[in-house]
């Protein structure tokens, strides 16, 4: 008989996330793929890649092959799922997401579906992480053009190998209002922030503050290659960006031995 290629799913939107049941439906879908769904009990959007240490964390059944983290990060899901439930044998691939949002140059420091990539690649775990660009006045969002693609990009993983090196993830992103897009690959794009926080009193007169959603505002890099993760996007374009782990900055070593001389 032959053997079945299992799958770790996660995000970072919480287990009752539309994104993640459109994922795990596509996953499944794929011929000889076990699905093992590992997600948080809440919303840890922008968590980064924490990790809980200061509370015992529970896993909670709600169906077969699938849980909830009680009050767990992304990172969390993916290290204990990795120590308990495949003690000996790692899953073929960690696929994180569909993210209800993009997830595009230094975005990808905040971001916890990233994060749950990242953790799994950190354990010799192949993954990938998969956004979706949208507009959040719209209450549900269309997950039919990502599912198509990570279902394309898991089978052509599954018959062949995983395209990157040793923690490295895959970075994906999708368009928004799009049913069909070509695929692109592509570097993370220099983001544009703001300090954006909105300040509200509650009916005792204290303060408290919602950050704001910054608009997706980029510009380019001076490098080799022609496109970035956001300028794909704008193009109409499926973004693929390969991300590593190591944020040594080589070309600052010279310049920094210099100074401490």
């Amino acid at each position: 008989m032959p053997l079945r290629y299992k799958i770790l799913v996660t995000n970072d939107d919480g287990y009752e996330a539309k994104g993640l049941r459109n994922l795990v439906s596509a996953l499944r879908e794929i011929n000889g793929v076990d699905v093992t769904v590992v997600a948080p009990a809440n919303e840890k959007s922008a968590c980064g890649h924490s990790l809980t240490l200061v509370r015992p964390l529970r896993f909670i059944c709600v169906e077969d092959d699938f849980y909830k983290l009680d009050d767990g990060t992304p990172s969390d899901c993916v290290y204990l799922a990795l120590h308990s439930m495949f003690e000996g044998e790692k899953p073929d691939l960690l696929v994180s997401g569909i993210n209800r949002g993009s997830n595009m140059g230094e975005d990808i420091t905040y971001s916890g579906t990233c994060a749950g990539a990242m953790e799994a690649v950190l354990h010799g775990v192949p993954a990938i992480a998969i956004s979706q660009v949208m507009d959040f006045t719209n209450p549900d969002g269309d997950f039919s053009l990502a599912c198509n693609t990570i279902k394309e990009l898991v089978m052509k993983i599954k018959e062949g190998s995983f395209p990157l090196p040793h923690r490295e993830f895959l970075n994906v992103n999708i368009p928004a209002e799009l049913t069909v897009a070509p695929m692109k690959v592509t570097y993370a794009g220099y983001r544009c922030y703001a300090n954006d926080a909105h300040l509200h009193r509650n009916p005792r007169g204290e303060e408290h503050y919602w950050l704001g959603l910054h608009p997706l505002e980029f510009k380019s890099r001076d490098v080799a290659h022609d496109m970035s993760d956001y300028e794909a996007i704008e193009a109409g374009f499926v973004s693929l960006t390969p991300i590593h782990l190591d944020m040594s900055a080589y070309k600052s070593i010279n310049a920094l031995e210099e100074w401490m001389k």
